[in-house]
């Protein structure tokens, strides 16, 4: 257990008597659920229930780390040098924000401009803390010279929802382009209707995330007829964004003009995919016979996969998915060799779906 002191958090304060193996354990911890939840985000579609239970066990380490004060810095600092990846920034980001450290904020800063990540692991920490927590150095990043705390104090208003106002008429015309796509998707994000004009002279723009965020702007604003060209390129592209885009694809257009769209996707194989899965996001659960057809396809098999979770969330409590891909056959270990994939097993949703009716 560690012991605490009982006295006010204070920078200059004398370190709170510790257990050291225990601080270590707290760090290493904390980072490396940050990291599984960041990951556990990224899925297709996420677990909720299973995100929030490793949302329980962050704080729980975070806790011990607050507990321990200025006495974990060693243990946190040693963390992010034996591994320099993204839970470990955010833990870095999320101690030098709890403790109001200006010098490890800028430390902090200064990690997050050199990572290979986007520096998602201090955005992340921005998101953990409360907005009245991080409210000061927002207000100082948003409008600072260096367009990478611009980037940062917008990441965190979009992580929080929170609207900075005029500041964003001129951010979302910012000459760095991460800025400018951040901006963009913050006000399609708070629907800012009156950078309408903004958002359609965004769609012309060289930078293609850029472009990318000013039309799933605009269709949150319900201009999905402007948005559409480019939201389906991107859906097609296979970018980091592509699921994103095809979520917005879908709400841009009729259900009609949709489903048409769908159906040229899936006579091309390499488009095929895209439309198995933007399926499930019709909201048909007839559909579910036709999913288990392409399942028995190692090309299709995934995105049939996310597309029966999607329709069908209690899925999830069923043993119908394998990550061993041998288990469904020869042709799927074949195309998929050591690859890490959740597989959806045909027979057994085929029978599940039989049982549930």
């Amino acid at each position: 257990m560690l012991a605490a002191t009982g006295k006010p958090k204070s920078q200059s304060a004398p370190e709170r008597r510790i257990v050291p193996d225990v601080v270590r354990q707290h760090a290493e911890q904390a980072a490396f659920f940050w990291m599984q939840r960041d990951t556990l985000m990224a899925e297709d579609p996420p677990d909720l229930h299973v995100i929030a239970g490793v949302d329980r066990r962050l704080e729980a380490n975070l806790d011990g780390l607050r507990i321990a004060g200025t006495a974990a810095w060693p243990f946190i600092v040693a963390a992010y040098e034996d591994f320099p990846e993204k839970g470990e920034l955010f833990l870095y980001g999320w101690m030098a924000i709890e403790q109001n450290d200006d010098r490890r904020v800028a430390e902090a800063v200064e990690l997050g401009r050199q990572s290979e990540n986007d520096a998602c692991g201090l955005v992340g920490a921005l998101a953990w803390h409360k907005p009245v927590t991080i409210a000061p150095l927002v207000r100082d990043w948003i409008g600072a010279p260096d367009a990478f705390k611009r980037f940062l104090g917008l990441s965190a208003c979009l992580g929080h929802g929170v609207d900075p106002k005029q500041m964003l008429a001129r951010l979302v015309r910012d000459p760095d382009t991460r800025v400018r796509a951040a901006s963009l998707r913050l006000a399609g994000k708070l629907k800012r209707a009156d950078l309408a004009h903004e958002l359609r002279a965004a769609l012309n723009d060289t930078d293609e995330p850029t472009r990318f965020w000013a039309a799933w702007a605009l269709n949150e604003l319900g201009s999905g007829d402007l948005a559409s060209p480019e939201l389906r390129r991107v859906a097609v592209g296979g970018g980091p964004d592509a699921l994103t885009a095809l979520r917005a694809a879908v709400k841009a257009a009729p259900d009609k003009d949709v489903r048409a769209w769908m159906g040229g996707l899936l006579k091309t194989p390499e488009t095929a995919p895209v439309a198995v899965r933007g399926a499930g996001m019709l909201g048909d659960r007839t559909i579910l016979h036709w999913l288990v057809h392409q399942m028995r396809q190692p090309a299709l098999a995934v995105a049939a996969g996310g597309a029966l979770l999607e329709l069908f969330p209690e899925a999830r409590q069923a043993d119908l998915f394998t990550t061993e891909p041998s288990q469904v056959g020869q042709a799927f270990e074949h195309h998929f060799g050591d690859a890490p994939s959740n597989l959806p097993v045909a027979e057994r949703v085929k029978e599940w779906a039989k049982n549930i009716g």
